[in-house]
């Protein structure tokens, strides 16, 4: 340890722990008379908003919650769900944000593991909670949220078999909405969520409140004047990114710190999404690629103007394809990387002025990239031995990764853990470069390259090919073992209802070998087989689901 001199304290002075009450003592303070809105049911301006979630900590303190325990929840994107991501760790309690797309084993599984207390639950979900209901060991409360109350108050509610300790907006319109919060520890545990990428159980992934602070700064010194993205206060944020899904990429704490103008859209609908798109006037969402081409793909989002729509892709690989189609629009749509653990930022796409003046196709490289490092963060790339390699944008290798924001492991799982941060940094899975510019290129998942012939394949770069060809909709392609060439890659398509008729499998194999005959491309890019399928498997997150792919289409591709 070097040794250093500590600065002395006065014992009266103020020293201020990161937590993310820090972050909520901003709301009132700017614009707080912008609004946060929930599909065409709700608004209110930042002054609610502050009265509400002191309302939600009287709520849930009335009814037994303390520090330490943990409240989980189960809604749809709303402005109640923003409520709990300031009002529940305030209290020095932990949200649990359930992923609602799980099985009911699974969110059984990850409500008893992650200790849950008392549960906010919108009506839709109750079936799943009357499912499991009899094998929850720790839950002791419920409180019901119903969107049919701002359209009747007096709507009744839907019946339940387990008490309800009431519903949500009557709870807090009896509330009081002074409520003091208090200074704790900033390493006590904020949230928890389960992540579901391996095989067994899902895994919980945990963050304290200096984790969520730090990760807000570093969106705050990375967005605000960001040349790709640039945000401020005059933005219309809408997230189209679950909220339980790492918290909705941290954006909502930093939207609401600076007071942007939120859209909250609830269920995801292309109809609804496309009108509060347009009526609410929003700038920025963020979104999986899957979400991105569902409304790319829609009928309406010709007819309209999207030109002033920016929107940051995650989670899967932005494809060249998809990425055109957006930018053919007007949608100004680049890409970034992170994963659960990571809170997830870890690089994002950041154009230069010269880059901007390119043509849509000089910039789809650019675009599509996984981004240039974020602000206090620290990647690398290893080989099998452990040993760092060049960053000179040609050598490939392991991507790992360290940050103040990152997981320190996984809940209850010591050996996961151990192994998610061998050797002192934080394993991707990724195989990656890393440029001398700091812009980080995914080359595929570790588990997803493809060995044929003695080269590495990218299944990401081949997936890339395929949407490019006019009329493909979504693709995805995986190795199989071949006695010939160790793999092989072969792709599943989903075609566009416009061109069904019009592709072929063959056409389109020919159409890769002819750019293989021209020296365009490797050989090996060239699938075995493709097949045309009505829609791709995909996790509960909306990324494509290679595992289940292997398993369950193993017979259609192969063809035997």
């Amino acid at each position: 340890m070097i040794q250093t001199r500590i600065i002395p304290r006065t014992p009266s002075a103020y020293d201020p722990p990161l937590i993310i009450k820090m972050l909520f003592n901003q709301v009132t303070k700017y614009n707080p008379q912008r609004e946060i809105v929930y599909r065409d049911l709700f608004r209110m301006n930042y002054t609610t908003f502050d009265k509400r979630v002191r309302q939600l900590a009287n709520v849930l303190t009335e009814i037994g919650v303390k520090g330490g325990d943990t409240v989980a929840v189960m809604d749809w994107d709303s402005h109640r769900y923003l409520e709990c991501f300031f009002a529940i760790p305030c209290l020095g309690a932990v949200l649990h944000t359930i992923n609602v797309r799980l099985s009911p084993a699974q969110i059984l599984y990850t409500m008893n593991h992650a200790d849950d207390k008392v549960v906010i639950v919108h009506e839709d979900f109750v079936p799943i909670i009357e499912a499991i209901k009899d094998q929850l060991t720790t839950v002791e409360k419920f409180i019901i949220v119903s969107d049919k109350v701002y359209q009747d108050p007096n709507a009744p509610l839907v019946e339940t078999s387990f008490r309800l300790e009431g519903e949500y907006e009557s709870l807090l319109s009896n509330a009081s909405d002074q409520y003091d919060f208090s200074d704790f520890d900033e390493n006590s545990l904020a949230t928890t969520f389960y992540t579901t990428g391996t095989t067994g159980n899902p895994k919980g992934v945990y963050f304290s409140h200096r984790q969520l602070v730090m990760h807000t700064f570093c969106l705050l010194a990375y967005f605000p004047g960001y040349r790709a993205l640039p945000l401020d206060h005059r933005d219309v944020y809408m997230p189209i990114t679950p909220l339980f899904h790492v918290h909705g990429w941290g954006f909502p704490y930093l939207a609401t710190m600076l007071n942007f103008k939120q859209v909250y859209p609830g269920r995801y609908e292309p109809e609804m999404l496309l009108r509060l798109l347009l009526k609410e006037k929003v700038t920025f969402s963020h979104c999986v690629p899957t979400i991105l081409n569902m409304l790319v793909n829609s009928p309406v989002a010709k007819q309209v103007d999207l030109s002033k729509w920016s929107v940051l892709i995650g989670g899967s690989a932005l494809t060249k394809g998809l990425a055109k189609a957006a930018l053919e629009l007007g949608i100004n749509v680049t890409q970034g990387y992170g994963m659960s653990e990571t809170a997830p930022i870890m690089s994002v796409v950041h154009m230069t002025d010269e880059q901007l003046q390119l043509s849509i196709d000089e910039q789809l490289p650019f675009r599509t990239k996984a981004g240039k490092i974020a602000p206090f963060v620290e990647l690398d790339i290893i080989d099998d031995d452990g040993n760092s390699l060049p960053h000179d944008g040609d050598a490939v290798g392991e991507l790992v990764a360290r940050g103040p924001w990152m997981s320190q492991g996984y809940y209850k799982d010591a050996e996961a853990s151990e192994k998610l941060w061998a050797g002192g940094w934080l394993h991707t899975g990724d195989v990656a470069a890393i440029g001398t510019d700091y812009y980080v290129t995914i080359a595929d998942r570790v588990k997803d390259v493809i060995k044929t012939g003695g080269e590495w394949v990218s299944s990401l770069d081949i997936e890339n090919l395929l949407s490019q060809v006019e009329g493909v909709a979504e693709s995805a392609v995986i190795g199989f073992p071949d006695p010939r060439w160790g793999e092989r890659p072969h792709a599943i398509l989903v075609i566009k209802p416009d061109y069904q008729g019009k592709l072929t499998p063959e056409g389109i194999k020919a159409g890769l070998q002819a750019r293989v005959d021209s020296g365009e491309i490797n050989k090996w890019y060239v699938p075995d087989n493709i097949k045309f399928v009505p829609e791709i498997p995909k996790t509960s997150v909306g990324k494509i689901d290679k595992k289940r792919i292997r398993v369950e289409m193993k017979e259609l591709i192969l063809g035997h």
